[in-house]
Order: C-alpha cells, then sequence, then structure tokens
C-alpha cells in the first residue's frame, strides 16, 4: 500500500461528524474562494450553522443521497455529499460538494473521494455523474477535466451574494470512474 491509502481513510460520514464536516466545509470554502467570492460572505460563514445543516441532512437523508469523509489521525480533511442530479435526469448523479482542506490536498484525496462517490452512485443505478464548479476557480476545473469530466457551457446560477457563473462537468458513462 502507498502512503497515502495507510494515512487517510475515507468513510460514510454520520450525525455525530457534522461539527467536523462543518468545520472542514467552512475553513475549505474560505481557502478556496478568496477573490472569487465576496470576502463579507466568507467571513460570515458559520461553523455552528453548517454543524445544524449537515446534522440535519445525516439524519434524514434523501433517497440516494450519500455522504463520504476522508480523514487523517488528526480528523476529518474533507468530505463529498451529493445524490440524484438537481437535472433529474433519470440515472444521473451529482456530487453537490467535494472538498478537501488546502494542507491536505495534492494527495489523491479529491480524486479518491470523487470515485468512491461514483461507486456509491453505480451501486445505486446510477449511470451517469455531474458535479458543478464556479467557472473562474481553474484549479476545480483542471482536476476534474483530468479526471475526464466533460465541461459544459458555464451558466448563471443564483449563489453566495448574488449570481455567479457554473460550470458543469458530466461522466456520462460512471463506469469510466468505477473501474
Amino acid at each position: 500500500m502507498d502512503q497515502d491509502t495507510i494515512s487517510h481513510v475515507i468513510f460514510p460520514a454520520g450525525p455525530g461528524d457534522a461539527l467536523a464536516l462543518a468545520e472542514t466545509h467552512v475553513a475549505a470554502w474560505r481557502e478556496s474562494y478568496r477573490g472569487l467570492i465576496a470576502d463579507s460572505y466568507l467571513d460570515r460563514m458559520s461553523v455552528p450553522v453548517h454543524a445544524r445543516r449537515f446534522e440535519r441532512s445525516l439524519i434524514q437523508p434523501g433517497p440516494h443521497d450519500a455522504t463520504l469523509a476522508v480523514a487523517d489521525r488528526d480528523g476529518i480533511v474533507g468530505y463529498a455529499s451529493g445524490g440524484p442530479s438537481r437535472s433529474r435526469r433519470p440515472g444521473e448523479a451529482e456530487i453537490h460538494t467535494l472538498y478537501v482542506r488546502l494542507a491536505a490536498q495534492r494527495q489523491g484525496l479529491g480524486e479518491r473521494l470523487l470515485i468512491a462517490m461514483a461507486r456509491v452512485f453505480a451501486d445505486q443505478g446510477a449511470r451517469s455523474l455531474m458535479i458543478s464548479t464556479l467557472r473562474d476557480n481553474l484549479p476545480a476545473r483542471r482536476f476534474y477535466e483530468h479526471l475526464g469530466g466533460e465541461a459544459t457551457a458555464p451558466r448563471r446560477e443564483p449563489g453566495p451574494g448574488g449570481l455567479v457563473h457554473e460550470v458543469s462537468y458530466l461522466w456520462p458513462d460512471i463506469g469510466a470512474l468505477v473501474q
């Protein structure tokens, strides 16, 4: 086994992980989105508010929803969550969030989370997978393109502080990720 496999574990998150997920979420947003989203929004993000949201969603997940966390010996350093796609295309799953703390990036954890989520959704019968990111989040865009995601045209979506431009990445055959 390589060092990455030994030092990190991916597991299904439960309600007891809500606080750690919220801490990871807020920190990852602040690390990743400075300059892309208004600093005032990022500074107002609340760990307790996000912890309550995580707890609710983990206590009563929707049909086919999943949340996976990745942790090292010090705790959770990243997570991914998703379910059926917002577009409601039959057989299409969507990863709604995928974040890895800056200090834990470039260790293959984002790829492992994406593939693990794809496996969960494939096991549930999904045939395709999508994920969206901000148009100007170039590191995320390169990451999804490296993994074979096909970019759609940018579109305007409601987001923090107003409209944002998003790009979706699609894997028309989820099997390409889970081989």
